[in-house]
């Protein structure tokens, strides 16, 4: 039984809260652990067509347990590469949507990243502290951040530890939106209902094709564009999504 998450549905969206109060979410190998393993339960269910992984109104995640890291040494490190854990959320296949209120400082922050959107109430708060601690990102901060907002401004963020809010977030094209911190939840959970109700096949192969373009070169992502588009032809979501665009009705993915 899981002791550091709390799990529940709404219709076909699977729900996650990040539960060490306490600890402000801190990113201990036991809460990675039982995310993972949630993550992966939800992928598996087909009843299940995104999920929404959260935290509390303090703080989404404040950042890699820090307690439970400060003894650990080189090479122990190297061959126990714990950090790895943390990677199963990009194994999920479907989409992932973080509603982020408060702290997402380091580990927090990266965990974030790795979901497919983020959502920002207006109490959060973006950061990559490591710096303060003698090390750097290790669970992608560094490569994630970089992409999201550009050289400039993740350098400045990552040398110096800075936190920045929400608006400026959205406005670096680090979160999707920003939205009232009361609505945060729900909001999540309303765009993945959105999503839950289009094409599975074809949700599944927009989020490859994004990934693809944020993973490599521009032809090659055009190349692996092309391949899953032409790859729906003849499929029966592509098949009831045109007929329903011609005859002016919505279409209805909850069959094949």
């Amino acid at each position: 039984m899981a002791e550091m998450i709390v799990t529940e549905t709404h219709g076909r969206v699977g729900l996650i809260r990040l539960d060490r109060p306490k600890a402000l979410n801190a990113l201990c190998d036991q809460l990675m652990a039982e995310l993972g393993e949630q993550l992966l339960a939800f992928d598996a269910d087909r009843a299940i067509g995104a999920v929404v992984l959260t935290g509390s109104e303090k703080a989404f995640a404040a950042g890699a347990d820090i307690k439970e890291m400060q003894d650990r040494r080189y090479p122990a490190v190297l061959f126990d590469d714990f950090i790895a854990r943390w990677e199963t959320i990009l194994r999920i296949r479907k989409p992932v949507i973080a509603a982020v209120a408060g702290f997402a400082l380091g580990g927090g922050c990266e965990l974030a990243m790795m979901c497919d959107i983020i959502l920002a109430a207006e109490t959060a708060r973006f950061g990559q502290p490591e710096i303060n601690l003698g090390i750097i990102p290790g669970a992608g901060g560094s490569q994630r951040l970089t992409r999201a907002v550009g050289k400039s401004k993740a350098m400045e963020l990552i040398l110096s530890g800075r936190m920045m809010d929400a608006g400026e977030a959205e406005r670096a094209n680090l979160v999707a939106r920003v939205v009232p911190a009361a609505e945060l939840v729900g909001e999540a959970i309303k765009l993945g209902e959105r999503i839950a109700g289009l094409s599975p096949v074809a949700v599944l192969a927009a989020k490859q094709a994004v990934n693809r373009a944020y993973e490599t070169t521009l032809t090659e992502g055009v190349r692996a564009e092309r391949s899953l588009f032409l790859s729906l032809f003849g499929t029966p979501h592509q098949r009831e999504g045109m007929a329903a665009f011609a005859e002016k009705r919505k279409p209805d993915f909850s069959a094949g």
